[in-house]
């Protein structure tokens, strides 16, 4: 079962690296890490992706509100938020293949953020697997690069951490 834990962290050196050894000493991946300052350049916003029970991640968060740099910890529910991922990929692009490439594109809502004789250059955010499914989509083209950045996420309606 897949887990989305928001963190929010006093934006401090060393932080990211003790919340990370949290999950390492209790021997379970990362599935998704993604950090970024918040609308207060003194916090930082970690959104984890994990894949385990509720028990582990209940012990997890508990773990996490006694660190002092973590200012709040909350355990999202997939039903109550807004979660993205940014895809950026690079693939093979002829003149008989790029139409079809764009095409696909426009579909998708993903944009063209680079044009070479031989290549594209995409970016789509989007859900975890609408970005899985467009990635296979040009896996036909021939595939250069991908970089994903994993999911961030925020709470449905009025609510906040």
């Amino acid at each position: 079962m897949k887990q989305t834990i928001s963190v929010i962290v006093e934006n401090r050196a060393g932080v990211l690296s003790k919340i990370t050894s949290l999950f390492s000493k209790r021997a379970f991946n990362i599935e998704s890490l993604a950090v970024g300052v918040t609308d207060d350049p003194t916090l930082s916003r970690i959104t984890i992706i994990v894949d385990s029970g509720n028990s582990v991640v209940e012990q997890v968060e508990k773990q996490l509100n006694k660190l002092v740099d973590v200012v709040k910890v909350r355990v999202l529910n997939e039903h109550s938020i807004i979660g993205r991922e940014l895809l950026l990929i690079k693939v093979n692009a002829t003149v008989t293949t790029r139409p079809d490439i764009m095409t696909i594109c426009e579909i998708c809502g993903a944009k063209i953020a680079d044009i070479t004789a031989n290549t594209l250059t995409i970016e789509l955010s989007a859900e975890s697997d609408k970005v899985a499914s467009f990635e296979e989509m040009m896996r036909p083209f021939g595939i250069m690069e991908t970089a994903r950045t994993g999911m961030i996420a925020l709470q449905k309606g009025a609510a906040k951490i």
